[in-house]
């Protein structure tokens, strides 16, 4: 472009420093984390909700917006290549991230949400009829049962649930026992939000495969804890969001096999998503463009990518420890509160603790902690059969993160114990 220099326009994104595992400085790299709640030191464990967001992921979305704001694949101008650069490069991340075979079977969307109602709507044009069976677990989200009821209802077929144990596991027996000739899908969290569990999802892969169902995973809950890699997981479609991973909002991935992407019809129709366009037809653009309709998050999209450029320098050994320390840490710290049930100790599980309060409404608790600095969330986190089949209607969840420390669970433990002895005065 002339006049303009090369140092203007930029395409490679910011790089965390390689370093050993270190939650203290790690927290450096968090703003947010250093800001002041109900005048305390902000304790924030509301992670399951959404994780807060390193400078590298917030300076690449203000690089893009400064140096190389411009829509994207269209342009022959330099801001448009780009920032289309850019946006196919994250794409690109996120494949190497997760151990996809190429970019074309990453679908960006706008959540982990979108992603499910995605394959719901499309797959179900022609894979699921009447009498067919859908499988869902007990301890699903909301979003994770709701598009498939939906299905249901179009189609005909009919939604069956997988029960969950008294110590929040699933019962992988049940799981078999359901499975049937009429299968026809299985979703499945990869780990359950209200509590934290980690689902064995190489087996209830293998097992529903074995009956030719399609096997789709929230696995919303597992990137900010696990490595994921989805051709070892062996799963059809796996989806997720970037809020939950230290990315932004309002971006998110469906991962599928090309084979099965290549079978659904195009879930919106618009520009981008067509070859050309007559008044008698479309021509369909190939993968991913096919289901990518009109502008996307594209500011989204290259923060995603900064994240996921963040947790591929994170030794995920070392933060699988941390986390399992906090989670010790936090279970034996309120154990012997009076008045504190925890709903769900799976022994395999992420650092999520969820509990009630004799006497005390989930919300009541969460002002104390709040009053303390401390940020948890409180009601029935989209889970509402999980938390009936525990007996409750709400109840308050601390989630944790790799920033989060153990002075910290010291502030929550003490927390809780404030609200134990609230509830008993």
């Amino acid at each position: 472009m002339p006049g303009q220099s090369k140092s203007t326009i930029r395409c490679q994104g910011i790089r965390p420093e390689d370093r050993p595992f270190n939650a203290e400085q790690i927290r450096q790299d968090f703003p947010n984390l250093h800001v002041r709640a109900s005048n305390q030191p902000l304790v924030y464990l509301d992670n399951a909700a959404t994780t807060h967001k390193p400078a590298a992921v917030i300076e690449a979305i203000v690089q893009f917006y400064t140096t190389s704001n411009a829509n994207i694949h269209r342009a022959v101008h330099a801001l448009g290549r780009c920032a289309t650069d850019a946006y196919e490069q994250s794409r690109a991340k996120i494949q190497a991230f997760i151990g996809a075979r190429e970019p074309e079977e990453i679908i960006f969307v706008r959540g982990a949400t979108e992603a499910t109602n995605l394959v719901a709507q499309c797959i179900g044009m022609h894979h699921v009829s009447r009498g067919d069976e859908i499988l869902v677990t007990e301890m699903e989200h909301h979003s994770n049962i709701v598009p498939w009821q939906m299905l249901c209802e179009r189609t005909g077929a009919v939604l069956k649930h997988v029960p969950v144990t008294e110590e929040g596991e699933l019962c992988i027996e049940s799981f078999s026992n359901l499975l049937s000739s009429r299968t026809k899908l299985v979703a499945v969290a990869h780990v359950s939000n209200a509590i934290g569990t980690i689902n064995p999802v190489e087996k209830i892969v293998e097992l529903a495969h074995g009956c030719g169902a399609v096997v789709i995973v929230d696995g919303a809950q597992a990137m900010p804890h696990l490595r994921v890699n989805v051709e070892a997981l062996g799963c059809d479609f796996y989806a997720f969001s970037g809020h939950k991973m230290f990315g932004p909002t309002g971006i998110g991935v469906l991962w599928g096999k090309r084979e099965w992407l290549e079978q659904l019809p195009p879930y919106q129709g618009g520009g981008e998503m067509v070859q050309s366009v007559s008044f008698d037809r479309a021509e369909y653009a190939k993968l991913p463009h096919r289901l990518e309709a009109g502008t996307p998050n594209i500011a989204g999209a290259i923060g995603l990518g900064a994240a996921v450029e963040y947790l591929s320098r994170i030794d995920f050994d070392a933060l699988r420890k941390h986390e399992a320390d906090l989670l010790q840490a936090a279970r034996a710290g309120i154990a012997g509160i009076p008045g504190v049930k925890v709903l769900g100790m799976a022994e395999v599980s992420v650092p999520i603790i969820s509990f009630t309060i004799d006497g005390m409404g989930a919300h009541d608790i969460a002002s104390i902690l709040d009053q303390n600095g401390i940020a948890v969330r409180s009601g029935h986190h989209c889970a509402q059969p999980l938390l009936r089949r525990f007996g409750c209607e709400e109840m308050v969840r601390a989630s944790f993160a790799f920033y989060n420390l153990r002075e910290e669970v010291d502030v929550f433990v003490a927390g809780v114990e404030e609200a134990s002895t609230a509830a008993m005065s």
